[in-house]
């Protein structure tokens, strides 16, 4: 049974802190946005008003020590391949990256008549969740950050931390 249903039914929840906290966590979402070419358009068509992400607790912020997501939106270049490795450094744990659109996903179609391009952002910091299409639809990021938060929901943050197995 969820936390809004326990909620909902009883009035009091019995949970795990594992459960409480990923509830939390997926429903607080602070991505740093990294837009890089016409799919940051997208990225912000889908948090204005008319999609409206606030709803969902995804709330954009500014610096990547504030955040615990971060889209790449866009064509990948050597130049920028170090900056964004950086950003995703300072980023507090967990963190995850949402890749959105064909040239941040595989290089798009730059990748083989340009020596400039990486092919794929996951040859330089890992991603969690691929949005696909050239540009992607907003509704597509929206499902991404759907993708996020169920993968959130079943991680185990403190795990055996608390109650270590004895050997």
């Amino acid at each position: 049974m969820s936390l809004e249903s326990q909620l909902q039914t009883n009035g009091v929840v019995i949970a795990k802190i594992d459960d409480l906290l990923n509830w939390a966590r997926l429903s607080s979402m602070w991505p740093v946005s990294f837009g890089i070419a016409c799919c940051a358009i997208e990225m912000m068509g889908a948090m204005a008003s008319t999609y409206d992400l606030d709803r969902f607790g995804i709330f954009p912020r500014p610096s990547p020590r504030q955040s615990d997501v971060m889209i790449i939106a866009g064509t990948v270049t050597f130049k920028m391949a170090e900056r964004i490795r950086i950003l995703y450094e300072q980023m507090p744990e967990p963190k995850y990256v949402i890749s959105m659109g064909s040239c941040s996903n595989c290089g798009g179609p730059y990748w083989q008549h340009g020596y400039h391009v990486v092919k794929g952002v996951d040859k330089i910091i890992p991603v969690d969740v691929y949005v696909q299409g050239c540009p992607p639809r907003p509704e597509a990021l929206i499902g991404a950050f759907l993708e996020l938060q169920k993968k959130i929901e079943t991680e185990s943050i403190l795990g055996d931390q608390l109650f270590p197995q004895e050997a």
